[in-house]
């Protein structure tokens, strides 16, 4: 196989991997987005980073530029799924945005061939969506609440 590809296939890879594992999460609580929104989000962000790095030959900002663009521009589809209810007293989906936003950022890493760091912030992102839900129900319930205002029932 051609080394030339080996190493920019790998970090689009490890970018469909990582945003296909948190998207994985967003599909079991049976939210708006899922395993192939993640996975497409990371590898296109992955796909434009590693296009800006191979640019930088010629164009010392030009990863820059393009990192900004990508993290100003995913807040649009993050948007998309943030909703209120029918009374517009409770925001849903906040963390699905978030998610994707985070995925965004993961593909960045992978594109830029931080493989440890892509690592680690993908399996720190499944531990707080898989944990942090439950701690969530646990502090509104000391409080009094039944939920947090901004997760839907």
């Amino acid at each position: 196989m051609d080394m030339t590809i080996l190493e920019p296939g790998l970090r689009l890879l490890a970018a469909i991997a990582a945003g296909a594992l948190i998207g994985l999460n967003r599909d079991l609580h049976g939210k708006p987005t899922g395993v192939r929104i993640h996975a497409l989000v990371a590898l296109g962000a992955a796909l434009l980073t590693a296009a800006g790095a191979e640019m930088s030959a010629q164009d010392a900002s030009a990863a820059s530029r393009i990192i900004q663009g990508i993290v100003g521009g995913i807040g649009f589809l993050g948007a998309g799924v943030i909703m209120r209810d029918d009374k517009g007293s409770r925001i849903m989906n906040l963390t699905t945005a978030t998610s994707i936003w985070l995925t965004a950022a993961l593909g960045i890493v992978c594109g830029l061939g931080a493989w440890k760091l892509a690592a680690l912030g993908a399996v720190m992102a499944v531990i707080i969506l898989t944990v942090g839900n439950s701690i969530d129900q646990a502090l509104f319930g000391r409080l009094g609440r039944e939920d947090d205002p901004a997760t839907p029932p």
